[in-house]
Order: C-alpha cells, then sequence, then structure tokens
C-alpha cells in the first residue's frame, strides 16, 4: 500500500503562517454562520409581518409553529459548531513553537585549585514542549424530533380509459314512389276594359269670407276637487345602524384577531340586530349597503383592522400599514344577503391596544343604499 503525499508548498508555510491561516478559516466559518442566522431572523420577521418594505399573507399558527421548529433545529446545529469552533482555536492558540536544536556543550575548564570556593550553578535548561491537548468530549445528544408535518394533498385522477369503436350505421330504407300530379285546367279569358270617360272643367274658386270679430273671454270656472295622496314610496336608507366605542377599552390583540366590542351609543333599525357582547350585527334586510369603521387607539401600533363578514375577512377593507399608526378607518360598499353578519376586528403582531376613551375610540356605520 502506498504511503499519503503532501503538495509542494513553495516557499513552505512556517508554523506561525500555518496557525494563523486556521485562526482565518474560524473567522471565515462564523462569518458565514452569522449570515445563517440572519437570514433565520429576516424569514422570522416575514412571518409576523415586520420586515420592512416587505409584506405577505397573514400566517397562520400552523406557519408560525413550523417557522418557530425551524429556527430551533438551526440553533442546535449552530451551538454545536460553536463547540467545534472553540476546541479547534483554543488548539490553534496553544500549540507552541518549534524549540531550536540544542547547541554543543562548552568544554570544561581547569580545576582549580584544592579547597578553591564551589563555582556559582549553571543555569536552568529550557522547559521541554509541551504535550498535545486531549481529543475534545463527545457532542451531547440531539434534541427530539418535531411532529409530522401534515399530510400533503391527494394526487391528480388517472385520465379516463378510451371510449369503445361507434358500431355501422345501418342502411337507410328505399324511398317511396310519388305519385303523378294531374294536369292544369286552362286559364280563362280576360274581359275587356272600359273606355275612361273626359274629365269635367275645374270650378271657379270662391271668395274667402271676412273673419269675425273674437269673442269675450268666459268665466274661469271653479277648481276641482283634488284627489287622495298617492301611498308614500319605500325609504330603502332607513335600514342603517350605527355603534360605537366610547369607554376606552384595553384589548389584547392575537395573531388571529379580536373583535372590537360597540356598546355605546347605538343606533339601530329594526331589521339590524347586536349580539350580546355587542361584537356582531346581524342585518335581516337584503341590499348593497354602505360600510365604514373607525378605530382611534392612545398609542401607535403596527396592527391591522377590518371587517368581517359572516366571520371571514373582507380584504377591500382591510387597513395593513408599514408603519405604525393610532387611527385606522375605511369605507366600502358590499351587497349583503339577509342574515348576514357584520364585525369590526384587530388583528396583527401581538400586543395591547386602548382605544381612545371619553370619545370615539372605535365606531361602525350600516346604510342600506338600494
Amino acid at each position: 500500500m502506498s504511503l499519503p503525499t503532501f503538495p509542494s508548498v513553495d516557499p513552505p508555510i512556517q508554523r506561525e503562517d500555518a496557525v494563523n491561516q486556521i485562526l482565518s478559516s474560524i473567522a471565515m466559518e462564523e462569518l458565514g454562520l452569522s449570515h445563517i442566522l440572519n437570514a433565520e431572523g429576516e424569514k422570522l420577521q416575514y412571518i409576523l409581518g415586520t420586515l420592512p418594505g416587505l409584506s405577505g399573507p397573514a400566517a397562520t399558527v400552523s406557519d408560525v409553529l413550523a417557522a418557530n421548529e425551524s429556527v430551533r433545529g438551526l440553533m442546535e446545529t449552530a451551538v454545536q459548531n460553536q463547540l467545534f469552533l472553540k476546541a479547534k482555536m483554543q488548539n490553534a492558540l496553544e500549540a507552541s513553537p518549534l524549540q531550536g536544536a540544542t547547541g554543543p556543550t562548552g568544554p570544561t575548564g581547569a580545576t582549580g585549585p584544592a579547597g578553591g570556593p564551589t563555582g556559582p550553578t549553571g543555569p536552568t535548561g529550557a522547559t521541554g514542549a509541551t504535550g498535545a491537548t486531549g481529543p475534545t468530549g463527545a457532542i451531547g445528544p440531539v434534541g427530539a424530533t418535531g411532529a409530522t408535518g401534515a399530510t400533503g394533498p391527494t394526487g391528480p385522477t388517472g385520465a379516463a380509459g378510451a371510449a369503445g369503436a361507434i358500431g355501422p350505421t345501418g342502411p337507410t330504407g328505399a324511398a317511396g314512389v310519388a305519385g303523378a300530379t294531374g294536369p292544369t285546367g286552362p286559364t280563362g279569358a280576360t274581359g275587356a276594359t272600359g273606355a275612361t270617360g273626359p274629365t269635367g272643367p275645374a270650378g271657379a274658386a270662391g271668395l274667402a269670407g271676412a273673419t269675425g270679430p273674437t269673442g269675450p273671454t268666459g268665466v274661469t270656472g271653479a277648481t276641482g276637487v283634488t284627489g287622495p295622496t298617492g301611498p308614500t314610496g319605500v325609504n330603502v336608507t332607513a335600514t342603517s345602524a350605527f355603534a360605537a366605542n366610547t369607554s376606552g377599552t384595553v384589548l389584547t390583540i392575537i395573531l388571529a384577531g379580536i373583535l372590537v366590542p360597540l356598546p355605546d351609543s347605538q343606533l339601530l333599525s329594526a331589521d339590524i340586530t347586536a349580539n350580546a357582547g355587542n361584537t356582531v350585527f346581524t342585518v335581516q334586510t337584503a341590499g348593497r349597503y354602505l360600510l365604514s369603521y373607525d378605530i382611534n387607539t392612545t398609542v401607535a401600533l403596527a396592527s391591522g383592522t377590518r371587517l368581517l363578514i359572516n366571520g371571514a375577512a373582507n380584504t377591500a377593507s382591510t387597513v395593513a400599514p408599514l408603519v405604525s399608526l393610532s387611527h385606522f378607518s375605511n369605507e366600502i360598499l358590499l351587497d349583503l344577503a339577509a342574515g348576514d353578519t357584520i364585525s369590526l376586528q384587530m388583528f396583527g403582531i401581538a400586543s395591547v391596544a386602548t382605544l381612545l376613551p371619553g370619545s370615539a375610540g372605535a365606531s361602525l356605520t350600516a346604510i342600506r343604499l338600494s
């Protein structure tokens, strides 16, 4: 079996150069690891909707848990890598420089007279090289495996089998024999045209008579009796609702959202009702509605606001700012059916919002237009 060979390096790398290159490689690995950790941080910002200049659809709870599992796994790997790099750096820093060869022993001096003073003690020899560092201890056990992800969607249905061949068309039956046409009778003779009589002479035009004088204007007749008043037309805007929150309610906002209660200053027509918590308003008359809302908080927040129609978020009504706000408002037109529900919601980054007290901290208006 042949011995391993090493590439020739010219000029040769000295021991100090080798140690410096080892330390440089450790620094490059640390730099690469910092970029990976920064990418994981930006991924979390995107999931939570706080990455400046970039936003996406609201993350679900499963999205946040999956991102958390990914970050946890990367952090475990990073910690293990840090232990390896630490041991590598300590070994490089503790590597002692090589000792030069010991010079030859000098000649022994002449022996002095008997009874002379003892000469000085010679210098202590150089300390021997430090032994090699022992092996690094074993890496700790890896953490438990995370939960299995959701099953993927079912694959597409296979193509349908080919249709069977169409059978041959049967023969066409023979056409029946047409009956004989009878002979056409003779046309009768046309009678002679009678002679036109002569035109008589035109009579002389009579003289136009003089126009008589205009008679006096007659007396105006009495005014007739006024007819009955017709029925009053339907007032569609009578179907309307207004509700507000003026008591400075404190709301704990979560990612999935929290409904805003509107118990104050309510003006509801008979066909619009509110639930017991004053968070869900039900319309009983179908039509096209103008919906608008306002929310005012005591401090600026990086949260969003929207209307829920039958419990589902309405995109056109959503306000999801890139910077923190303390005032949120929007207005939309929407066709609603009888029995549809309307709710006002705050959602986004977990935080605590205090509605502005002593004023319209939050309000909702609904007006039927047709």
